[in-house]
């Protein structure tokens, strides 16, 4: 592997990628791993296939990489996860990409439901930050990304435990990018929390709601994503996962100590309006 570019200062700095073996996650963690960072991969994985990501991901230019587990349901099992990565390399970059939906009426909705919809995209990232932050502090350099979305910003019907969660999420990251405002310096990069709210984009999470689209239009899977796109994305276009690799790896550069608190939607207009 070729040295790093000198100015590259994330270099050898280690990033924990929750649910980073497919989608937006693992777009995120190529980003990172571009960077020559160490990269701590995690997901709803088979071992061997969650290794398969962490090899793959030293092609792209890792340092090093490898794969964890963790239910995300159970802040036990965070708990012990986040030991086994500190081991590794202490947590440098934090993204908390993992996330569930499903879409239902409030009057359909299980308690089940809710419980696990809320555990994975919100308590599980209030209890990775509550364990990495203070490190990222005293080292005085530290990045946590928060992949929110669009529905932490507005509403949509049928999705009311998913809506929930993320406008928590990005409530919970401005909380956290005050009490850590005054950590590290310009120098050191300091510690910022920030949010990426991203609208319609190409990953598994939503290809439920494109067959249900799709079956009630009685139409094919493109008239399908075109049909929901018309309600919202003023664009018309549907983000790629690269997209959000690409932005979270510019928020965690060091010039971006000044960027924190920030909710950034890549939405394609749909908050604008």
């Amino acid at each position: 592997m070729n040295a790093p570019p000198a100015a590259n200062k994330l270099a050898g700095k280690t990033a924990l990628v929750t649910g980073s073996t497919q989608g937006i996650g693992l777009a995120i963690a190529r980003s990172l791993a571009s960077a020559n960072m160490r990269i701590a991969v995690h997901g709803l994985a088979t071992r061997a296939a969650g290794e398969a990501v962490a090899e793959s991901l030293k092609r792209d230019g890792a340092m090093e990489a490898r794969f964890f587990e963790a239910d995300l349901r159970d802040p036990a099992s965070i708990e012990v996860m986040m030991r086994e990565v500190d081991a590794w390399g202490a947590i440098d970059v934090l993204v908390n990409n993992a996330g569930i939906q499903k879409t239902a009426s409030l009057r359909e909705l299980e308690r089940d439901t809710w419980d696990a919809i809320i555990g994975v995209n919100l308590s599980a990232a209030f209890h990775t930050m509550r364990i990495a932050l203070p490190g990222m502090a005293q080292r005085g350099f530290g990045r946590v990304v928060n992949v929110a979305s669009v529905h932490g910003l507005v509403a949509s019907v049928r999705k009311a435990p998913y809506v929930a969660a993320k406008h928590g999420l990005i409530g919970l990251s401005r909380v956290a990018a005050l009490e850590y405002a005054t950590a590290g310096s310009k120098a050191s990069g300091g510690v910022t929390v920030n949010c990426i709210c991203p609208g319609w984009t190409e990953t598994e999470l939503i290809l439920p709601q494109i067959a249900e689209r799709a079956t009630a239009l009685g139409v094919d899977r493109d008239a399908a994503i075109a049909s929901l796109l018309s309600e919202k994305q003023p664009t018309q276009r549907t983000s790629d996962p690269s997209e959000i690799g690409n932005l979270a790896l510019w928020l965690c550069n060091p010039a971006a100590h000044n960027v924190t608190g920030a909710c950034i939607p890549v939405d394609g207009g749909w908050t604008a309006q």
